[in-house]
């Protein structure tokens, strides 16, 4: 397949590192047809946004960002404007309509189809593509697996090893817009995983909508254990890291698997959303707070420095200050290591968009502040009493002007976590290399230390 003339594209992802995998993949195609990546948007003759639309702060950036890139096919070389993911999936009609400036509308389950689209909307000044949301893309060319562009600095990357969801949240769109619960072949993962760390990779991110369901639909279990299993024999990996573990799903044969793989890190990302449990049936969770308890107090007890990270909703329809207050008392009980917290935003499509009782902003926002100064106090605590303890890190960078490096431990994920600030390098230390560090000190959130 031939690329369009001018062999330059922009690139701009946003959204999840789910939808970053996406991107990543594109690129990847767009340079094996001959494509350059610019990272100037004025002198790009073909522009890609891949675009996000989990809630309405996504939405609104998504839109502006398509605008904005729209403005390049006044003010610069821009011949193509391509739109591609979730809010290209769900509002292509929309997006047709209101904004002319697009060329080429792309759905979350046809990005393999990126180098066609931009030649055919070079050719006929218009394209789409919306595949049934079934399946999978197509990341393979000629029989060889397709080649990503690595977009993270090149010592850690996210592997997608689902696409989808079946749990029908009510206050969530995914399954509207990714489909249903797909789990990529494990052969297919453990070469793009081999591949990753051949690359300089060291740290793989497992992601997906739900991590821990993998392979109930190939293999008639789950089957995230048996990955973790074959993952930790890949050469070159040095941690694997799980994000995004439903705690309903997260059983025995998965925590034996963390705790017996030497390169899977001691941390699980385990989005609850809230306590009460009627807030949970009403959101449509499938956990009690009895057995989200239970689940911690097996977790903590099977492996004691397991790092617990989790994501709430403040101020879902209907939600009472006792129900929030409860909230409140589980968050201090269960002194989460991580956490984020965020308001309620009503989903067009959604059961809970319809539900009475919707709260005003001001209370939610009043209610997400509480909740995460709960939190500051509990991690503040926890950073504080980590000092003397060594642990390894990976370096991030270095602090211009200072003899100071960023780090991460395995109780950090890239992008959402802290940072430990290592000083003492006897010899300059490049993003990606591994040290072992002895904690000094805290920083509110992040942490000093020392090399050892």
């Amino acid at each position: 397949m031939e690329a369009i003339q001018s062999h330059s594209v922009f690139f701009v992802s946003l959204g999840c590192d789910k939808n970053l995998v996406d991107s990543e993949f594109m690129l990847g195609m767009l340079k094996e047809h001959g494509w350059s990546i610019t990272d100037e948007e004025q002198k790009a003759e073909a522009i890609v946004v891949n675009t996000c639309c989990f809630i309405n702060d996504a939405k609104e950036e998504s839109v502006n960002t398509i605008l904005e890139m729209a403005e390049y096919k006044k003010t610069g070389n821009c011949k193509v404007l391509l739109v591609a993911g979730c809010l290209a999936q769900r509002y292509q009609q929309e997006i047709r309509k209101e904004i002319p400036e697009v060329d080429a509308v792309l759905g979350t389950n046809s990005y393999d189809d990126i180098v066609h689209a931009l030649q055919e909307a070079q050719k006929n000044g218009q394209y789409e593509n919306f595949q049934t949301l079934d399946g999978l893309p197509s990341l393979h060319s000629n029989g060889n697996p397709l080649k990503r562009s690595i977009t993270t600095g090149g010592h850690y990357a996210y592997l997608k090893i689902a696409e989808g969801c079946d749990k029908h949240c009510t206050y969530c769109i995914i399954p509207s817009i990714r489909g249903s619960y797909r789990s990529v072949p494990m052969e297919e993962l453990l070469v793009q995983a081999a591949e990753l760390a051949d690359t300089g990779v060291k740290e793989l991110i497992l992601v997906a909508q739900e991590t821990t369901l993998y392979g109930i639909d190939l293999y008639g279990e789950k089957s995230l254990y048996r990955l973790l299993d074959e993952l930790n024999k890949i050469r070159g990996l040095v941690w694997i890291r799980i994000l995004y573990c439903y705690p309903e799903e997260i059983d025995d044969p998965l925590i034996q698997a963390i705790k017996r793989n030497e390169k899977v890190c001691h941390y699980l990302d385990m989005p609850i959303q809230h306590a009460n449990d009627e807030i949970l049936r009403r959101m449509g969770r499938r956990a009690s707070k009895q057995s989200i308890c239970e689940t911690i107090k097996k977790l903590r007890q099977e492996i004691p420095d397991i790092c617990l990270r989790t994501t709430l909703i403040c101020g879902f329809p209907g939600e009472t200050q006792a129900q929030h207050e409860e909230l409140l008392e589980f968050i201090d009980e269960m002194e989460f290591d991580r956490l984020g917290a965020f308001v309620y935003s009503p989903e067009e499509g959604t059961p809970a968009e319809t539900f009475p009782c919707q709260l005003d902003e001001e209370t939610k926002l009043t209610w997400q502040e509480e909740v995460m100064e709960l939190e500051q106090e509990i991690i503040f605590d926890k950073t504080a009493g980590m000092e003397g303890e060594a642990v390894w890190a990976f370096i991030e960078g270095k602090l211009p002007d200072e003899n100071v490096y960023a780090a991460r431990t395995y109780r950090d994920a890239p992008d959402i976590d802290g940072y430990v600030f290592v000083s003492g390098a006897g010899t300059e230390l490049m993003t990606g290399d591994f040290v072992k560090v002895r904690i000094t000190g805290s920083l509110d959130y992040d942490l000093t230390a020392e090399i050892l």
